[in-house]
């Protein structure tokens, strides 16, 4: 079976009852080792058979729940302080089933795409000391598996447990969640529960239910086209066949009779390259297919035998490195950063030989610049940038268009299966790490967000659940220009979205890399949701929670005068910077900025009648640096004049 049959299949598990009738069971969330809301009363369900009794033993006291006629009973036992660890029983019958290790503290659930999948392990080498020091007990995480539901709400989860922060754990839990929990673990010492429902690619509209989806039209017309899961199936099905279909493209590097990764190989006709760098511009053209890089690198006596970390950056598309003809690690896709473990007796005293086999289907390919390119064994590092050698192993003819449906990119498909099935779990509130695969079309993404919110607020019965949500960081190209940016647009959504209660946005636009769309830096976007929370969940007065936000502006005799809510720095010290002024004409022109306390003075001799101003705006405007003295910045933005900011 292939792996797309598979995976609907799973899929459609989801919607069979969950249990034969009369058998008692618990829902996947809550098992041993988990974390349950302090401070509200304690929501518990499961299955049992039709008018069963269950007896739930909880801290000396039993709260008793009768099964409905569907099977389902429902309970809530009184609200408790934060503490533990407890055990807590059921007993349906015959059937007895006890928990342990429970606490009681904050539940936060986080949601959204890769970056808030982005595990501890991927940013390792940055974050290693905080990996290893990672005994956190009180911290924990369930991470809910992938699932994509086309037909409706699924009743359970698939799997997940719950794991605590420890040097291994630590590795799989989400690095902004993880940040975030330590930084509020550590200033209030209560125990804190992670629940993360990511999926890397993923759109807004996965994430929310076909009811609320009603006021879009595209999202409510691709839900009505959906109900057809029979299409959808043969759709993928088909697709799934074409492929296999493809005649393959030898590869020379691997039908050679002695591989082009074997030491004993003898090269023949390779051709000099620079890495890092992509190989279109360096002699290939628009190549699409199989590219196989070499070079050598001297290991002094010392390491030789020792275990080491070869890191590669990022390639694109999918990659296998050798060492001395061993196969050190293998990528399948671009984004991921490559960190792969050398093991034991692979290197050796003077010269080794290091081989990448790179995959790439469209676009361009190879080495992803500004990105390490080292081999590491303990506290020495060898340089594998600069001059390597290269060769085409393959050539991919043009493809004709395979026509599929992504079903995790498909309106409500992961609140069905990922969302749904613990609405009736007590949190604190939500962490939300979402836009990119939005940012194509972002007019419609401030509208999207807030049913979102009332959505998932609703379902909890509480309108004051903390939504607190991480804007897009700088990404791409700089531009040097006053232009146009869908990234900003988006970001621009995203603010105004600060209009709904309760909701507090951390501005990461000094956190991205130009090259990457999954930057290294989790740890400020972390610790800056953390701080929203401190000031709106944990009420922390003293808390600095938020960089300069713009409050009013006006046009006055030449200057324009932006008034913001703190004082005003800049984290170079050098003059405020990325503002931009435009007539009625939208004709924007860079200006000149004087800081006056929490007021910025903008002068632009271009424009005699300034209708428009901008801040920060583009995909990764070229030097952002207007903070507040403690270290926040500010919130990208374009407003018309007069503006008064409705944003309280």
């Amino acid at each position: 079976m292939n792996k797309f049959l598979l995976r609907y299949c799973c899929c459609l598990v989801l919607l069979i009852p969950a249990i034969a009738k009369g058998q008692f069971r618990l829902p996947a969330i809550i098992r041993d080792s988990m974390v349950l809301q302090r401070n509200k009363p304690i929501k518990l369900w499961g299955w049992a058979t039709p008018g069963q009794k269950v007896v739930i033993v909880f801290r000396g006291n039993k709260t008793v729940a009768k099964t409905a006629s569907n099977g389902r009973w429902t309970a809530a036992l009184p609200a408790r302080e934060a503490g533990g660890p407890y055990e807590m029983q059921f007993i349906a019958g015959a059937k007895k089933q006890t928990l342990r290790n429970i606490l009681l503290g904050d539940v936060w659930l986080c949601s959204g795409q890769s970056n808030m999948v982005h595990q501890m392990e991927l940013h390792q080498i940055r974050y290693d000391e905080d990996v290893k020091t990672a005994h956190y007990p009180e911290i924990r995480q369930f991470w809910i598996p992938q699932a994509s539901v086309l037909t409706g709400p699924a009743e359970d989860l698939i799997g997940g447990n719950w794991k605590a922060a420890n040097p291994e754990d630590v590795k799989k839990f989400s690095a902004v969640a993880y940040f975030f929990a330590r930084k509020i673990y550590e200033r209030y010492h209560v125990p804190i529960g992670i629940i993360n429902a990511s999926v890397g690619g993923s759109p807004i509209e996965a994430w929310m239910s076909k009811q609320a989806l009603q006021a879009f039209p595209d999202a409510a017309a691709l839900l009505k086209e959906n109900e057809d899961t029979a299409k959808v199936f043969r759709i993928n099905r088909e697709a799934a066949i074409a492929r296999q279909q493809q005649p393959a493209v030898p590869d020379n590097g691997m039908n050679a009779a002695v591989k082009w990764y074997d030491p004993v190989y003898t090269p023949k006709g390779w051709s000099p390259i620079t890495v890092p760098g992509f190989w279109e511009g360096q002699g290939l053209g628009e190549l699409d297919g199989i590219v196989w890089y070499r070079r050598t690198f001297t290991v002094p006596d010392s390491l030789a035998g020792k275990p080491a970390r070869l890191l590669l950056g990022r390639i694109v598309d999918a990659d296998a490195a050798y060492i001395n003809g061993q196969l050190v690690g293998t990528t399948g896709y671009q984004y991921p950063q490559r960190r792969y473990a050398v093991k034991e007796g692979v290197i050796k005293a003077g010269e080794n030989l290091l081989v990448v086999k790179i995959t790439n289907t469209a676009g361009k390919g190879g080495f992803v610049p500004d990105k390490p390119y080292f081999l590491q064994s303990g506290n020495t590092s060898i340089d594998l940038k600069g001059t390597w050698q290269y060769k085409v192993g393959a050539a991919f003819p043009p493809a004709a268009p395979i026509r599929s449906i992504a079903l995790q990119n498909q309106p409500a498909a992961l609140y069905n299966g990922m969302l749904a099935p613990i609405v009736f779990y007590g949190i604190a509130g939500f962490l939300w790490y979402q836009g990119e695969s939005n940012a194509g079309n972002p007019s419609s993404y401030g509208a999207l967000m807030k049913a979102m919110i009332m959505e998932w607020r609703a379902e909890r019965q509480d309108n004051n659940l903390p939504f607190l949500f991480a804007q897009l960081p700088n990404f791409g190209n700089r531009n040097y220009l006053p232009g146009e940016s869908n990234w900003a647009e988006l970001r621009q959504q995203q603010w105004h979205t600060l209009t709904v209660p309760h909701t507090g946005m951390a501005v990461t636009i000094d956190a991205g890399e130009w090259n990457d769309i999954h930057p290294d830096d989790k740890k400020d976007v972390g610790d800056r949701l953390a701080l929203l929370a401190m000031k709106q969940a944990y009420h922390d007065t003293s808390i600095v929670a938020n960089g300069p936000v713009v409050e009013a502006a006006s046009a006055d005799d030449g200057k324009i005068v932006l008034d913001f809510s703190t004082a005003l720095t800049t984290n170079d010290g050098e003059a405020p910077a990325c503002f931009a002024v435009a007539g009625a004409d939208k004709k924007f022109e860079w200006a000149t900025g004087v800081i006056e306390g929490k007021r910025l003075i903008l002068h632009c001799n271009k424009v005699s009648k300034p209708v428009f101003v901008r801040y920060a705006w583009a995909d990764n405007p070229y030097n952002a640096n207007l903070f507040c003295p403690e270290g926040l910045p500010a919130t990208p933005f374009e407003i018309a004049l007069p503006f008064s900011n409705p944003i309280h």
